[in-house]
């Protein structure tokens, strides 16, 4: 993926890097250069905005496995990054969500940025053109979409564009995949509002525009990975489209996701697919969902271990001021793949 250099700038060695928490310093000869020359002149031109890139690259490998944990590809390989394997680089399934929701989050790192006052050139988003809600007035510091967008887009599809290292199909699927996760982002915006009055009687609320937490945008494009659409790139017309490889399917909208090949099933590791097999994978007994033994484990059955665990037990409340437990020993019973 195109963002797939921010990989050493996600996971730095150097203690002097700054990239540890939220008030993060960005040296630029250290790790501008690190990525790919699109995205080496927007850093230089936009130092400022790469912590809020490097905090969405983060967050965009933690929400990809929450998504993904009870799922026989788990996303596990999106920290080997930039060295991704292959189910990330051919134009899979998995590739499609990775790609717009890593678009999303680095929309919204900006977005929020300028909103917190955290970038010098752009602040709050611009007030709402319909009138506010009765009782409400518009106030605040709404989230900068707008810029969030176009610099994002700059930053995420810049080298998908320019690139020639990939066949023009996966760069258009990158960019379309891109694209649905910034419009998805864009779709969510909503009215926040803060009450007003006398002993919380809420008189008068003031509102503003803002975005939910990334992970919203996650569950809603996990739903739009298990509908997305195989297609094929080609002429129609004057110029090449996305077009379903399926002669029935619906046509592509600019809300799906889209895939150029089929994924592997993930059972058994083939690290030419990318592939890392599910052997040793806890899995669920009692579920029928993903995460139960029998998917997860590919048909090839489970063991099943007891584990002795200790943990609070028979809590009382003292008087004053405290809760005082026993400690209990009970035993779980886990289930791993074979």
């Amino acid at each position: 993926p195109s963002w797939r250099s921010l990989g050493p700038a996600v996971t730095p060695t150097s203690p002097h890097s700054g990239l540890a928490g939220s008030g993060v310093f960005w040296n630029e000869s250290q790790h501008c250069r690190l990525l790919a020359p699109e995205q080496l002149q927007l850093c230089r031109r936009h130092l400022e905005v790469m912590p809020s890139i490097v905090r969405a690259a983060r967050r965009t490998q933690q929400l990809c496995q929450q998504s993904f944990a009870d799922m026989r590809w788990n996303c596990s390989s999106i920290q080997r990054a930039p060295s991704f394997g292959p189910e990330l680089l051919t134009g899979t399934r998995e590739a499609a969500f990775v790609h717009a929701l890593a678009a999303a989050a680095v929309a919204q790192g900006i977005a929020r940025s300028c909103a917190s006052g955290e970038l010098p050139l752009c602040s709050c988003g611009p007030g709402p053109s319909e009138p506010p809600a009765p009782g409400s007035r518009w106030g605040g510091c709404g989230d900068n979409l707008s810029h969030g967008l176009q610099l994002g887009a700059a930053f995420t599809e810049g080298p998908a564009r320019a690139g020639t290292a990939a066949a023009p199909g996966l760069r258009a699927v990158n960019r379309h995949n891109g694209a649905v996760g910034r419009a998805v982002l864009s779709d969510s915006l909503d009215t926040r509002c803060k009450c007003h009055g006398v002993s919380g009687s809420c008189s008068v609320k003031t509102c503003w525009k803002g975005l939910p937490d990334l992970g919203e945008i996650a569950s809603d494009l996990k739903s739009r990975y298990l509908a997305a659409l195989k297609v094929t790139h080609r002429l129609v017309g004057p110029r090449k489209q996305l077009i379903p490889k399926e002669g029935d399917a619906r046509p592509v909208t600019e809300m799906d996701l889209v895939y150029l090949i089929n994924s592997p099933d993930y059972c058994t590791p083939n690290p030419q697919l990318g592939s890392l097999g599910t052997q040793d994978r806890p899995c669920n007994r009692s579920s029928v969902g993903s995460d139960s033994c029998d998917l997860l484990c590919c048909g090839r059955g489970y063991n099943t271990y007891t584990e002795e665990v200790q943990e609070r037990c028979h809590c009382r409340y003292r008087w004053c001021c405290s809760v005082v437990c026993r400690r209990c020993r009970r035993s779980l019973e886990r289930h791993v793949c074979k």
